[in-house]
C-alpha cells in the first residue's frame, strides 16, 4: 500500500490515511481503500476498524487536480460510480467502521466519513461539502446520506453556502457521536472500537446488517441519480470555471452556463 497505512492490535485494525499534504482521496488511494475493505471483510481476526488520517487532515476531499484529466460526462459519471461503490463497501462491511476525524473532512473526506458507522470528531474539526464553490456537486453519496443525518433543511444549507461545521456542531445536528479535543481524539476512538471488539461478532454482524438492510437496498435510485447528475453538471462552463479557479487560488465567476 502506497497511501495508506494498516496496523492490528489485537481485534482492532487501524487504517491511516497518508496521501500528503491533505490526503486527497485520488482513484489510487480509493483502489487501496477497497482492496483493504475487502481483505478485513475476510480476515476474522479483526472485530473492529478505526479509519484515521495522518498529518493535518482526516481528508481534505477528491483529488480536484485529477478533475482536469477526464473529458466526458460519461467519465465522471464513472468517477462517481466508482467512489460510491468503495464507499457502500465500507457501509456494507460486517464489522463496525469508526472514522476518527481532525483538522478537516471536507467534500470526498466527509463523504468517506458518513459511510463509516460511527464519526468521533475533534471539537475544532471541520466538517463539510463545499462542492458548490468548486461549479460542482458531491458525488460520492454525500447528497444522499447528509440530509439522513441532518435532515434536508441543514444539509442543504451546508451545500448551497458550502460552509463548513465545527466538530462540536456535528455532534450537536447528529453528523457525529462525540466530539473531542484533538490530542485524545484517536485514544477515544481506540477506547470504543475496544468495546465493540468486546462483543460477540455473530451479535455485532447481526446488528449492523439489520440496521443497513432497508436503507442499502432503498437508496440505490438515489445514488444513480447522484452520479448521472456528477457528470452532467461536469459538462458545464462553470464547473471549468469553479475547478480552475480552485487550482488558481482565486474566487470563481458562475454565469450559469
Amino acid at each position: 500500500m502506497n497511501y495508506l497505512n494498516l496496523k492490528k492490535n489485537e481485534n482492532m485494525a487501524m487504517i491511516e490515511i497518508n496521501h500528503q499534504p491533505a490526503n486527497a482521496l485520488s482513484s489510487d488511494v480509493l483502489k487501496e481503500l477497497s482492496i483493504l475493505i475487502d481483505e478485513l471483510e475476510h480476515d476474522n481476526e479483526v472485530r473492529v476498524v478505526v479509519l484515521h488520517g495522518k498529518g493535518k487532515f482526516f481528508s481534505a476531499g477528491a483529488d480536484i487536480k485529477e478533475f482536469v484529466q477526464l473529458s466526458s460526462e460519461d467519465n465522471f459519471s464513472r468517477l462517481s460510480k466508482n467512489g460510491q461503490s468503495v464507499f457502500k463497501k465500507i457501509e456494507s462491511l460486517q464489522k463496525p467502521v469508526i472514522a476518527a476525524i481532525h483538522g478537516a473532512a471536507l467534500g470526498g473526506g466527509l463523504e468517506l466519513a458518513m459511510a463509516c458507522h460511527l464519526r468521533l470528531v475533534s471539537n475544532d474539526a471541520k466538517l463539510g461539502l463545499p462542492e458548490l464553490q468548486l461549479g460542482i456537486i458531491p458525488g460520492f453519496g454525500g447528497t444522499q446520506r447528509l440530509p439522513k443525518y441532518i435532515g434536508n433543511g441543514r444539509a442543504l444549507e451546508m451545500m448551497l453556502t458550502s460552509e463548513p461545521i465545527t466538530g462540536e456542531e456535528a455532534v450537536r445536528l447528529g453528523l457525529a457521536n462525540h466530539s473531542y479535543p484533538e490530542e485524545i481524539l484517536l485514544n477515544e476512538a481506540k477506547r470504543l472500537a475496544a468495546k465493540f471488539a468486546a462483543k460477540s461478532p455473530k451479535t455485532v454482524r447481526a446488528v449492523l446488517s439489520l440496521l443497513n438492510e432497508d436503507k442499502i437496498k432503498l437508496d440505490q435510485e438515489g445514488y444513480e441519480k447522484e452520479a448521472i447528475s456528477f457528470g452532467e453538471v461536469f459538462g458545464s462552463s462553470d464547473a471549468k470555471e469553479g475547478i480552475s479557479a480552485f487550482i488558481e487560488k482565486r474566487e470563481p465567476k458562475f454565469t450559469g452556463e
